[in-house]
Parts: C-alpha cells; sequence; structure tokens
C-alpha cells in the first residue's frame, strides 16, 4: 500500500456558512452512518473507561469536533451510563448550532465550545487554556481525549507535537481515524452513491490517502511515555483505524 499522503481537504478551506460546506457536512453524516463510526467511537470510549470511573464526573474534549452532531450520537448512546459529563468541542470554526447544544443538554451532559487552532491548543502550557470557566481554575488533566477523522490531517513534527499534547494532559486517548487500504481506498471513490457532493467525494479520497494503518501511530506516540500506557492499534470495519491508549494504573 502506497506511503501516507497529507493534503488539504476542500472542507477545511470553506468559510462555515459555505453552501458546499454546509452540504458537505450532511454527507460526513450519512458516511459516518455507513461506516458505522458512533458505535466504533462509543465501543472505544467504553473499552478506555471502567464502569465504575463511568459514574463519576468526566472531562472529555474532543479535538476537531466539526459541528458537535458526531458526537451527539455516541452521548445518546452512553448517557444513560454515563451521567455526568463535561465535554468540550474544539474545532478552528465555532459551527456548534444552539439546537445540538440543547441536545447535548437534555442527556445531561454540560459542554463548552472552543474555538481554537489544535496546534496553538498544544503549544500553550498546559493551564494556560481558555477553558477555565467551566471546568475549574487549576484543572490540569482530561480523562478522556478522543478525535474522529482528524489525526490524518497531520504529519511529522506536528503530529508529533500534537500527540505529546495529548498524552501530557490526559489519562486516556481515542483516535478514530481512516484506513490507508486498497478496499478503504476503494470505497472512498463510491462514496457518491451516497448522494455526497463534490467536496466530500475529492475529501474522502485525500482521507484515505493521508490515513493510518498497522502500528504507525503506535511508532510515533512520544517517546519516554511508552512503558506508562497501554496501547492498542487495530483495524475497525472495513475503512477504520482506531488508536488507543490508557494511562498504566488508570481504571
Amino acid at each position: 500500500m502506497m506511503a501516507r499522503r497529507v493534503a488539504p481537504e476542500t472542507l477545511d478551506q470553506l468559510a462555515p456558512a459555505d453552501p458546499a460546506a454546509i452540504r458537505s457536512r450532511r454527507d460526513l453524516l450519512r458516511v459516518h452512518r455507513a461506516m458505522g463510526t458512533r458505535a466504533i467511537l462509543a465501543r472505544g470510549w467504553q473499552d478506555l473507561v471502567s464502569g465504575g470511573v463511568a459514574r463519576l464526573p468526566l472531562r472529555i474534549l474532543e479535538l476537531g469536533a466539526g459541528d458537535g452532531r458526531l458526537l451527539l450520537g455516541v452521548a445518546r448512546e452512553l448517557a444513560p451510563h454515563w451521567p455526568c459529563v463535561h465535554l468540550t468541542l474544539l474545532d478552528q470554526q465555532d459551527i456548534v448550532s444552539p439546537a445540538t447544544l440543547a441536545a447535548y443538554a437534555a442527556l445531561g451532559w454540560t459542554v463548552q465550545v472552543q474555538r481554537d487552532d489544535v496546534l496553538a491548543w498544544a503549544a500553550r502550557p498546559d493551564e494556560a487554556r481558555p477553558d477555565e470557566g467551566l471546568l475549574g481554575a487549576g484543572l490540569q488533566r482530561w480523562d478522556l481525549i478522543s478525535t474522529a477523522l482528524f489525526l490524518h490531517h497531520f504529519e511529522g513534527d506536528p503530529l508529533d507535537r500534537l500527540l505529546a499534547a495529548v498524552a501530557s494532559r490526559s489519562d486516556r486517548f481515542f483516535a478514530y481515524e481512516p484506513r490507508r487500504s486498497s478496499m478503504a481506498l476503494l470505497g472512498s471513490h463510491l462514496v457518491g452513491v451516497l448522494g455526497a457532493n463534490a467536496v466530500t467525494r475529492e475529501d474522502a479520497v485525500l482521507s484515505v490517502q493521508a490515513g493510518f494503518r498497522g502500528e504507525e501511530i503506535s511508532a510515533i506516540w512520544p517517546r519516554g511515555t511508552t512503558s506508562a500506557w497501554n496501547t492498542r492499534e487495530f483495524a475497525a470495519g472495513m475503512f477504520s483505524h482506531c488508536f488507543s491508549a490508557r494511562r498504566a494504573g488508570i481504571e
């Protein structure tokens, strides 16, 4: 299979209100349904968080959260068993609608939207973050940091710095990414069958070309932390690739 090739995706370059961007975000929900993304994320989170811990207040950060609707489906599945979650949705654009925030609130989850560039977030000292108003000054750790179709946008030093920040600020990490495989590449060329627009069709191919396989994320998980973490990297479904990490000694 080809080496990773990271290229800018069109959706990231469009203004949030651009009709093509709005349509593409709707397309992505259909793509996620076809890929079973919500079930994979929910299962991945549950594997990292024990039942006893899940009943406690949990601090969760989603990097590259987009409009928040994908995680809303995960929240609906987990809320009966995870009753007290403080969720921060971090993205370079603030596109989470009031209706989506209200839907989270109806589940009992407290949500904050944080507009931020993720590499700027990674570069800041741990507590120089604009999220203290909700979570309280002095909090330095997240119980869980999660990403969905996000890490594949990065390579080289930026990816190293991002993973280093995640490892320094969290006890658990779950990444859901495109799998770089012949089957996934074929699938990416067929998203038009789902009614996807030109932006989504083009970006789907670029995503797979920038995706992961084997132990590629494990190989760049921050050096010096491997012995302190239990990590697992695995294929999920026909088109997806996951990386899961839990700090040793954490339930």
